[in-house]
Parts: C-alpha cells; structure tokens; sequence
C-alpha cells in the first residue's frame, strides 16, 4: 500500500545544509573556486587560486577579468559547487644533502661552530639578523662571527663606546637606506672620523627597509610598492598587497612570509650581497701586526 503520507522528514537530517557540510580541501594553484558571503556581507567571487600564503593565511583568487582578491583560508569556498574548508597545501619535502649553503660557499657537513671571535657584525633590527642568518648562518658559525641588531641605527655611537672596537675587535655594521645626505649617512660619517673609526666598517643598502633587499618577484610581484611618507612603510606595504597589518603581530607574521621565500642569495638583490659579504671579510681579517 502506497504511503499516504509520505516519508517522515524527521527521519533525515534536516538540519544538513542544501549543499551538504563542508569539507577540507586543499587550496590548489589553478582551482576554480567561489567565496561566498557566509556573513551576508559584500559579494562573492569566483576566481581561480593564483597564490597561497601559508604563513599569512591567505588564499588569492583571480577572475576571468584579470582581477585579484585575498581572501583567509578556511570556511566560505565552494569547489565544484560543495562548500569546502580550503586549507594550504602539504610542503613538499626539502631535499636531502645539499651540497653548498644558502650563501653559495661549499657546505661542510657537520661542521662544529667555531669558538666567537671578539669581533661582530651589527644590524639595525631584528629581520636584518634573521635575513642575515638564513643566508649566511652556516658560514658565520664555522668562521666564529656574532650578528646583533641594534634596533636602530641612531644608538650606533653609543654601543660602540660600550664594545670598545679595537685591533683584534672589529666591527662592521650594516645600514639601511644608507644613501648620500640621509641621516644614516651623517651619523656613519661621524663614527668613521672619530678614534674608533679605523676599526668599524660601515656599509649600507638603499632601500628603505631590508624587506626590499628580497627580489620582489620571488613574492609574485613586478616591483615593490611606492608608499607615501605620511603612512609607515611596512603597514603601507601590507596593504597595498592585502596582507593583515592591524598591529606589530601581523607585520611580523608579513615579513616570516617574506623570508620564507629566501632561500638562497639567489633571493636578495645584489646591493645587500656585496655588502655582506664585505662585512664578513672585514671582521674575519687577521689585524696587521705592528712592526
């Protein structure tokens, strides 16, 4: 007998969504998927995947007219029309037995560090030391070099005065934006006539930050942005590109995506290469020996 009544709609889930529960899925490059406005706010978007930033949480999608928009991985994505969690992909895993460092010299493997030597090498703030470092960190251990950041250049002076540079205690100091009638070229000029001169070494980059020092087509860019004077270069950067850049938690976590995409010196522009190479050369000097 055929059912009157039909089926019991409480035998089901009728709490399912039409489309069904969302899944993960990887945000693959060349997937066609649509944001939606789960909140009911703004438009959706149908785009393919173009970008993923891990280390931003990001997922960049590209419409047919060429148009870009960063989206936050996660909920709100329908692929082939089911709602999905879109998650960054699975890193490939490293290679193996690399043959040099990331600065190019031969890689010695198993290397131990070598006992500091009295000399150092001084940067400005703390993404000069870890760029400093994800390049050249194995050489510096093996020729006994300590990079420290100052925070800032105009305090040079004064930690020159507490480290006492001398024959055997070189110094060599890496500056940004050190170009001619800057305030970081004054205060260089000053510490080079005075009577620890002879024993610092000052050399500098110009670009405003050593962000710049990274090749911008590494990040998928053409050039970095030009940002107006009035807004601090870093938040200016971050949102001209659609990064997060509501606070310093958000700039540290740009500049972790930056760096993670140095690799090798391969990476930097040549104007900081040189420079640091220099710099290791100066303070890895043996002192002439008075005669």
């Amino acid at each position: 007998m055929a059912d009157r009544y039909g089926s019991d709609v409480l035998s089901t889930d009728w709490r399912a969504p039409k489309r069904g529960r969302a899944v993960e899925a990887p945000a693959e490059i060349g997937a066609v998927v649509e944001a939606v406005a789960i909140d009911g706010a703004g438009t959706d978007w149908v785009g393919e995947i173009v970008a993923v930033e891990r280390d931003l949480g990001t997922v960049t999608l590209e419409d047919r007219r060429n148009r870009r928009r960063t989206f936050p991985l996660g909920a709100g994505f329908l692929l082939d029309g089911r709602p999905v969690i879109l998650t960054a992909p699975v890193r490939a895993a490293a290679p193996t037995g690399p043959q040099r460092t990331a600065s190019g010299s031969i890689a010695v493997p198993n290397a131990p560090a070598r006992v500091a030597r009295a000399s150092r090498i001084f940067v400005e703030g703390r993404h000069d030391a870890e760029l400093v470092e994800k390049v050249w960190g194995d050489d510096l251990r093996i020729e006994g070099v300590v990079v420290e950041f100052l925070g800032g250049v105009d305090d040079l002076a004064d930690h020159l005065v507490d480290f006492k540079p001398g024959p055997q205690r070189r110094v060599g100091v890496l500056v940004d934006h050190l170009v001619k009638g800057s305030k970081e070229s004054r205060i260089a000029d000053a510490i080079v006539r005075s009577p620890a001169g002879k024993h610092v070494r000052i050399v500098g980059h110009p670009f405003i930050d050593v962000w710049q020092a990274v090749k911008p087509d590494r990040l998928g860019l053409s050039t970095w942005p030009t940002i107006p004077r009035s807004i601090e270069w870093k938040k200016g950067v971050c949102q001209h590109l659609g990064w997060p850049h509501r606070d310093q938690a958000d700039i540290a976590r740009a500049w972790q995506h930056i760096l993670s995409k140095v690799r090798s010196y391969d990476d930097l522009e040549p104007e900081l290469l040189g420079r640091v190479e220099e710099l290791i050369d100066w303070v890895t000097a043996e002192a002439p020996v008075a005669g």
